[in-house]
C-alpha cells in the first residue's frame, strides 16, 4: 500500500525532492514577510471570486480576512520563518484541519489554479522561489487528497479519482 506521500507525488507529478526544495534555502528570509501576505491575499481573492460555485462553497463558512491570515502564518512558518501558525492556532495538523472539506482533485486542481495565479501576479517573488514554491503546492495539495480519500475509504465512501480531469482547465 502506498503511503500519502507516496500517493501525492504519484498524483501531483512532483518528485519528493522537489517538493521539499523549499527546505534547502529559508525562503522567508530571502522574501520576507510581505510576499507571502501578498500571495495569501492574492489567492483568496481570486477564491472568493470563484465563478464555480462548487468551489467557492468550500470556502463559504470562512472569513477570507481569516483565511488569508492562515495561510500566510502556514507559509511563512513552513518556509523558514517564525512559528506564527503554531504559536496561534496549534500544530498546523493539515490533514485533520482539512478533514471537513472536500479534498478532490478536482478541488486541488482548481486551488492550484489559483495559486499559479496568484503566485505569477506577486512581482517581488523571484522565479526559482516560484517553482520550488509551487511543486511544494503542488505536492501539498494532492498530499491532502490522498488524506481526504483515505478519510473517505475508512467511512466506508467510495474513492473519487479523477486523474487527467482538472477543473481548472
Amino acid at each position: 500500500m502506498m503511503s500519502l506521500q507516496q500517493k501525492a507525488s504519484e498524483w501531483s507529478g512532483v518528485a519528493p525532492e522537489n517538493a521539499f526544495a523549499i527546505d534547502e534555502v529559508n525562503l522567508f528570509e530571502k522574501l520576507g514577510l510581505q510576499p507571502f501576505v501578498d500571495l495569501s491575499t492574492a489567492f483568496y481573492t481570486r477564491v472568493y471570486e470563484d465563478e464555480e460555485e462548487w468551489f467557492r462553497s468550500i470556502f463559504a463558512n470562512s472569513k477570507k480576512e481569516d483565511a488569508i491570515q492562515n495561510q500566510y502564518e502556514f507559509f511563512v512558518q513552513r518556509m523558514g520563518g517564525p512559528p506564527l501558525y503554531s504559536q496561534r492556532k496549534g500544530h498546523p495538523a493539515l490533514i485533520g484541519r482539512h478533514r471537513p472539506f472536500p479534498v478532490t482533485h478536482q478541488a486541488a486542481e482548481r486551488w492550484l489554479h489559483h495559486m499559479q495565479q496568484a503566485l505569477d501576479s506577486i512581482q517581488n517573488i523571484d522565479p526559482d522561489s516560484k517553482i520550488k514554491m509551487m511543486n511544494f503546492f503542488r505536492h501539498t495539495a494532492y498530499f491532502l487528497v490522498a488524506g481526504d480519500e483515505l478519510k473517505n475509504s475508512a467511512q466506508g465512501a467510495p474513492c473519487k479519482h479523477a486523474a487527467g480531469k482538472s477543473a481548472a482547465g
